[in-house]
């Protein structure tokens, strides 16, 4: 899928978290709910770290480029090094080691420990990639006609102030993870969230996606997973843009609003 909908189902599956941790009585403050929300919506873009003209490459100026180039070169190592006799020849890493639950897992759990041993500025940092990678995917036509200054202007002052907001007492900090020690340890299951939900996005899609990765299926290792064929669709076509993305709104929409215990 697009970059915007990836963002979308990224923001909707944490929504859709937050009504099931309502259900289950175990309520997210408002802002883990939001701040929740916004960093999944980023990182549902950065399994497509991989792909040199995905949205993300284009978030961080040269340096966002540069890494994309170098994941892309890693994962294609990776893919040659690790291919079965079943899987296809390929010439670059799309789609491959950073498109698979172990990479959403790693990336998730680093999170998390950066978060925890990093302290306030590891939290900052995080939050501010994140912000950053929201607004390229949410709001991608507004991100497009302003310079990248402004985006990361915005993004480094919504991080202060969420930051701000989280620190407060019953705010979230703490959320899930209550010892001592372990505020924002939290942070790590959006941005594994996000991860997965890129990963069964593109699954939907005509080319598949190996999510399964090491585990091997029949003849390949990289096995791409996904729907009969016959109701697969290109990336970027009517169904993604007439079809999908409203049904991320609705279901994010109808999602917060049962987190908040509106509905």
């Amino acid at each position: 899928m697009m970059g915007p909908a990836h963002s979308l189902s990224g923001a909707a599956a944490w929504l859709g978290v937050g009504a099931a941790a309502a259900a289950a009585d175990h309520t997210m403050p408002w802002p883990v709910l939001v701040v929740g929300a916004l960093i999944c919506a980023g990182a549902a873009l950065a399994p497509d770290l991989d792909h040199k003209s995905a949205t993300i490459s284009r978030a961080f100026g040269p340096v966002s480029k540069a890494l994309c180039g170098i994941v892309d070169k890693l994962s294609y190592a990776v893919y040659k090094a690790t291919r079965k006799p079943g899987d296809p020849r390929r010439t670059g890493g799309h789609r491959t080691l950073t498109h698979t639950w172990l990479w959403a897992v790693m990336i998730g759990g680093g999170a998390s420990a950066l978060a925890i041993l990093g302290g306030r500025w590891a939290v900052l940092v995080l939050l501010f990639i994140h912000m950053v990678l929201a607004v390229e995917g949410l709001l991608w036509r507004a991100a497009r006609m302003s310079s990248d200054v402004l985006v990361w202007l915005l993004g480094a002052t919504s991080a202060w102030i969420l930051a701000g907001v989280l620190d407060k007492p019953g705010n979230g900090s703490d959320w899930l993870f209550s010892a001592p020690g372990q505020e924002y340890l939290w942070l790590g299951l959006p941005i594994l969230l996000g991860a997965l939900v890129h990963d069964i996005g593109d699954a939907l899609t005509v080319s598949g996606c190996p999510i399964l990765w090491p585990i091997p299926v029949g003849r390949k290792r990289w096995y791409p997973i996904g729907p009969p064929k016959a109701i697969r669709f290109r990336a970027g076509s009517w169904v993604e843009l007439k079809v999908l993305m409203p049904v991320f709104m609705l279901l994010g929409g109808v999602g917060g609003a049962a987190a908040l215990n509106v509905i």
